[in-house]
């Protein structure tokens, strides 16, 4: 267990939790009441971005202890928190405009992709070795 991995899985829950409460402030905001998903573009794309966290978060989080048990913890957190700024670049981007989310995504999805690589990797290595 690394307390490097387990600090980047505690920052990304912070951030998923800033993410939904932000949803919440853009109900009130917007004056979309729940149950309601659609209506205010402004809003749908903080509900957009709090969704799609959440999506990457199934794929991230596995990757991210994947590749810190069967490769190395560090480099796991290492790469683990570029995915979490890439997250916040995502959101901050998003808020303003739809296109502005680009970055933000492009720099999360190729550190989960290196994290879901680098684990598969070393889980052959790993099976291979024995």
């Amino acid at each position: 267990m690394s307390p490097w991995t387990s600090l980047v899985t505690a920052s990304t829950l912070l951030v998923y939790f800033v993410l939904t409460i932000n949803v919440g402030r853009a109900r009130a905001k917007y004056k979309v009441p729940v149950p309601q998903m659609s209506g205010e573009p402004n809003f749908e794309r903080v509900l957009r971005v709090q969704q799609n966290t959440l999506e990457q978060m199934v794929f991230f989080l596995p990757a991210l202890w994947l590749f810190s048990f069967y490769v190395n913890p560090l480099w796991g957190a290492g790469i683990g928190a570029v995915w979490v700024l890439g997250r916040i670049a995502y959101a901050w981007g998003y808020y303003q405009a739809a296109e502005k989310r680009a970055l933000g995504f492009a720099i999360s999805s190729l550190s989960g992709i290196v994290l879901l690589l680098g684990a598969i990797i070393g889980i052959i290595l790993s099976l291979v070795s024995k």
